[in-house]
């Protein structure tokens, strides 16, 4: 595969992590497609290793999502840049502390958001836990699916 090919796949799966973080667009979706795309091209065992494994823990990603309570969006007060905020944070922290860091760079990213836009940590805090009760964990369970999907195909570009 090419380079221009596979600067297309992940410009695919960043718009689908990007996508996880923006209601009504399929972000796992798009993320799979990309690592199908992927594997279709590469055609070794590692490539199919990845796919069958990506398709497991987007499957799990599902039906973990179909567990946890609706997302319930109204009147809680997530605004777009508390979006952008997490989603930075989520994928900053996988960097920093591989894979378990997504979790609390997270909530991390809520937090920071709703610190500089209330002020006080108290308040921060209890804004915090009120998104992730409402939407925040519905989120950040599909964008850490996404994120190790991400993060393994970006393992066997480097390393494999």
């Amino acid at each position: 595969m090419g380079v221009w090919q596979l600067l297309l796949v992940g410009l695919v799966m960043s718009l689908g992590l990007v996508g996880v973080m923006v209601p009504g667009v399929p972000g796992r979706w798009l993320v799979w497609a990309a690592m199908l795309w992927w594997s279709l091209h590469e055609q070794s065992g590692l490539a199919w290793v990845l796919l069958v494994a990506s398709t497991a823990v987007l499957l799990i990603d599902q039906v973990v999502m179909w567990l946890l309570p609706p997302r319930r969006l109204r009147g809680v007060g997530i605004t777009r840049r508390m979006a952008v905020f997490a989603g930075v944070g989520a994928v900053v922290g996988f960097f920093l502390v591989p894979v378990v860091g997504a979790v609390p760079g997270f909530i991390g990213g809520i937090y920071g958001s709703e610190r500089q836009r209330l002020g006080g940590h108290g308040q921060a805090m209890a804004s915090t836990r009120t998104v992730m009760r409402a939407a925040g964990a519905s989120v950040l369970v599909e964008l850490f699916g996404c994120l190790l999907v991400v993060g393994a195909w970006l393992g066997a570009i480097i390393w494999g």
